[in-house]
């Protein structure tokens, strides 16, 4: 774990809307704004970070800059960022402009997640934005090609040449605007120990959710905590000068109220489980749900919590504001103590 920052709380958001019985978040216009309210509120708490989760023809969040940059100008201090973007869709000079952007907005407090992206509910929905992959390419590869040229674009380097009629010189010329420190600030979202090296030696941060898409018969957290290690040392072995950071996500829901009881039961079933994704034997990290004290302790002991600097809590959204804010706020009084977080002020 990082020793300067100690270890960080966030948020993740996938942001669904649906105008269903029970939901606080029936339009796209309520998820937007109650992202942004939900933000405001755990930076009140003392949570360090608010994520959003981008996906494309579905009722959830798609473009998260606008969101990101609303999320920057209401908040001053907790960290802002993705969980993750789906390469596959993205312009990477377009997207450079558009996260510099942010990141000045947020006065450097923009965490951006990326990643080769998941199953989405549309055929080739990537191929409808218009990137196609070349013969004997395949998705993955476009967008890693993206994230290099993306993050290329980010240090400054000129890309394309200039007009000489119009700067009256020759020579090539750089995206604008630029906002130093941001490229030491993406991170991969990572499925697999052999992506997670491949994140180190390229120099990204980890990014590490509820499920992995392999399985060697051991519990989800060992085997999220084996990626981490292999991670960390690809870094050392590449030689990067800064430190990394590692975030994991978990579905924890404190069971505190007669509503909570009737939203998740008493939380007895703490298996992971095993299944097949994308024809691939996957295994998906269990829910922690109890009583604070149960998860607290249960927590403390999940290995991959305890290697990663910063936890990210995977939120039910369409529950409302209120709702997620108070659990929010049990995570920080009753349970993110036990695993090492400290509030902000007191560090």
């Amino acid at each position: 774990m990082s020793g300067d920052t100690g270890k960080r709380i966030g948020f993740l958001s996938f942001g669904h809307w649906q105008p269903i019985p029970g939901s606080q978040v029936r339009t796209a216009r309520d998820a937007l704004v109650q992202s942004v309210e939900l933000a405001v509120a755990a930076e009140e708490l003392g949570v360090d970070g608010a994520y959003v989760r981008v996906h494309h023809f579905a009722r959830q969040l798609a473009s998260p800059f606008p969101l990101l940059a609303a999320l920057a100008m209401r908040t001053s201090r907790i960290e802002i960022g993705t969980g993750v973007i789906d390469m596959r869709y993205e312009n990477p000079l377009y997207m450079a402009e558009e996260a510099a952007a942010t990141d000045l907005l947020s006065d450097g407090r923009l965490q951006l997640g990326i990643s080769r992206g998941s199953p989405e509910t549309a055929l080739r929905g990537s191929q409808a934005f218009g990137y196609v992959p070349p013969e004997g390419s395949t998705d993955a590869d476009v967008a890693r090609e993206h994230t290099e040229i993306f993050r290329t674009a980010l240090t400054g380097t000129a890309l394309v040449a200039a007009d000489p009629r119009m700067t009256g010189v020759a020579g090539r010329l750089a995206i604008q605007p630029q906002s130093p420190g941001l490229g030491d600030r993406i991170w991969w979202g990572s499925g697999t120990r052999g992506t997670a090296v491949w994140t180190a030696q390229q120099g990204m941060n980890l990014m590490s959710s509820t499920l992995l898409s392999e399985d060697t018969g051991v519990p989800f957290d060992e085997l999220q905590a084996e990626q981490i290690e292999r991670y960390r040392a690809a870094w050392a072995e590449a030689g990067w000068p800064r430190e990394p950071r590692v975030s994991v996500s978990r579905s924890v829901m404190p069971i505190v109220t007669d509503l909570d009881r009737r939203y998740f039961g008493e939380g007895r079933d703490s298996a992971d489980s095993v299944g097949l994704l994308e024809g691939v034997r996957s295994r998906f990290g269990r829910s922690y749900v109890g009583a604070p004290d149960q998860l607290a302790e249960e927590l403390s002991k999940d290995a991959a919590v305890r290697e990663a600097d910063t936890l990210l809590l995977t939120v039910p959204n369409m529950l409302g504001v209120d709702y997620n804010a108070g659990l929010l706020e049990t995570v920080v009084r009753e349970i993110a103590p036990a695993i090492g977080w400290v509030p902000p002020g007191e560090r």
